[in-house]
Parts: structure tokens; C-alpha cells; sequence
């Protein structure tokens, strides 16, 4: 439930999660003095996609005012980052006549049948749209740096005993050097076991157009340039008050030194 991770987090139930910096924001915000603090990033683009259900190559925001859109309901990030985008091209968000409340799978299934003409999707659904004829229009990561995920713990708990955060932030820098140096069909073959109902090639190809998008981070650094992307579109939205400060949310110490010492 929303807010829950976050409350066990703060209480000292759990050590770490794994969470999009959104979160963070939203806690300080509502709690001036929260503990909570990201000291490993692994998302740094925005992984979501517009896809339409026919070729579009000089696509642009504006034509969504007139198309039948619509955007992602499962999580609130994707959609408040393309209000910011649709914001800096001078379109209210309001004015758009989107579709909500219906799921990915819903909304692929709408592109196939033609009563959809384009949706906001991540992985594998953009895949499964492409496969049944659709076509990208807009990759959010072509915004630029824009904080997506991130391991998350306590000031206190990372004070007391660092080692076990440092050793991730380690591990979190090899295997992040793995998936930029392997294929994605390396990358598949590690993890499919974990979509088991999800078709090999379908994975594969998702796989490529990540790493394609430079959704996943070369080191753990998280760079106040991708966190300000993501609270300023929080803050345009209104989900955020205030501008919490990027010191208060983030300490990159564990991750510079993953950087700074591998051999």
C-alpha cells in the first residue's frame, strides 16, 4: 500500500528498499526531518514509452490533444513525468482527453484493436505492442537524466554500520558494468526463469531497447541533474509542496567510492 514501505522503513522494520526516488521526495516533503536517504541509483531514464498504433515518425506532444491517449494507471511516475514534458512544450495537461484507469495489457490489446491510438508503456508491453504492429513514438528516456529507481535506507542505519551498504554499492557497480558489457540475449538468459509465461524473443528485444534507451545507470551515482528532472515535474504536478533539497534525500559517498576504487 502507498506509504507503507516507506513507514517500515523509517520505523527500522526493514533495512533497505528498492524504490523510486518519488518516494523519498514525497517523505521528506511530509516529513521535514525524515531519516530516509538513496545511496545507490540503477534507473536513470524514464523507461516508459508513448506507443502508437501506427507509424508516426515526426510525432510530436501536441497531436495527443486530438488522439484517443492513454496514459499509465498502474504507477503515478510516467504519467507526472510526461505532464512536465508536455508543460515544457507549452500544452497544458489538463486539456488532453486521455484515457485512465485501464492497465498496460488493456491498453496494448486497445492499439491491436484499433480502438486506441496511442499509449503510455514500459517493457515488455511496448515489445508486445511493436510485435502486433505498433510503432514507438516518444522513448521518455530521450528527455535526458531523470531519477527512476534507486536502493533506499536510514541516515542512521548507514551511519552506524556502513559495511553491508558499502559492499552493495560494490555489487551494484559490477553487475551494472555487466549488463552495459553482455548482449541482450546474456541478459535474458540470466533472467527469464523470472518471467516464465513471457516469450523468449519478446524478452530479448525488450532487453535490447533498454539498454538501447541507456535506461540503466553505468555506476551508482545518482547526479543532481537526474534528481532535479524528476522534482521539478513533481513539483509541477503539485505532488511535491516544496523543493526538498537533493542533500537531504541523497548521499552518493558509498557509490563514489565503488567508483573511485574498482580496480
Amino acid at each position: 500500500g502507498a506509504g507503507r514501505a516507506e513507514a517500515a522503513l523509517a520505523a527500522g522494520e526493514v533495512d533497505v528498499l528498492w524504490m523510486g526516488p518519488i518516494r523519498v521526495m514525497k517523505h521528506h516533503d511530509d516529513n521535514p526531518a525524515s531519516p530516509l536517504v538513496a545511496f545507490a541509483e540503477v534507473v536513470c531514464r524514464d523507461p516508459f514509452s508513448l506507443v502508437g498504433a501506427k507509424p508516426n515518425p515526426e510525432f510530436q506532444l501536441l497531436e495527443l490533444s486530438r488522439l484517443r491517449f492513454a496514459s499509465t494507471s498502474e504507477v503515478p511516475t510516467p504519467w507526472l513525468c510526461l505532464e512536465q514534458d508536455l508543460r515544457d512544450a507549452r500544452i497544458d495537461p489538463v486539456s488532453l482527453p486521455r484515457i485512465t484507469g485501464r492497465t498496460m495489457a488493456e491498453n496494448v490489446a486497445a492499439l491491436t484493436d484499433d480502438s486506441l491510438d496511442v499509449a503510455q508503456l514500459f517493457e515488455p508491453f511496448v515489445e508486445q505492442a511493436v510485435g502486433a504492429g505498433g510503432h514507438v513514438w516518444y522513448p521518455a528516456s530521450a528527455r535526458g537524466r531523470t531519477s527512476y529507481t534507486v536502493f533506499v535506507t536510514r541516515r542512521d542505519r548507514l551511519a552506524a554500520d556502513p559495511e553491508p551498504f558499502r559492499r552493495m554499492a560494490r555489487a551494484i557497480y559490477r553487475t551494472q558494468g555487466w549488463v552495459q558489457a553482455e548482449p541482450p540475449e546474456t541478459l535474458a538468459a540470466a533472467i527469464a526463469d523470472y518471467f516464465p509465461g513471457l516469450d523468449r524473443g519478446v524478452l530479448t528485444r525488450a532487453l535490447a531497447r533498454y539498454k538501447e534507451q541507456g535506461v540503466w545507470g553505468h555506476d551508482p551515482v545518482l547526479p543532481e541533474t537526474g534528481f532535479d528532472r524528476l522534482r521539478r515535474a513533481l513539483l509541477g504536478s503539485g505532488f511535491l509542496s516544496r523543493q526538498v533539497p537533493f542533500a537531504d534525500c541523497v548521499d552518493n559517498r558509498l557509490a563514489e567510492a565503488a567508483v573511485a576504487n574498482r580496480p
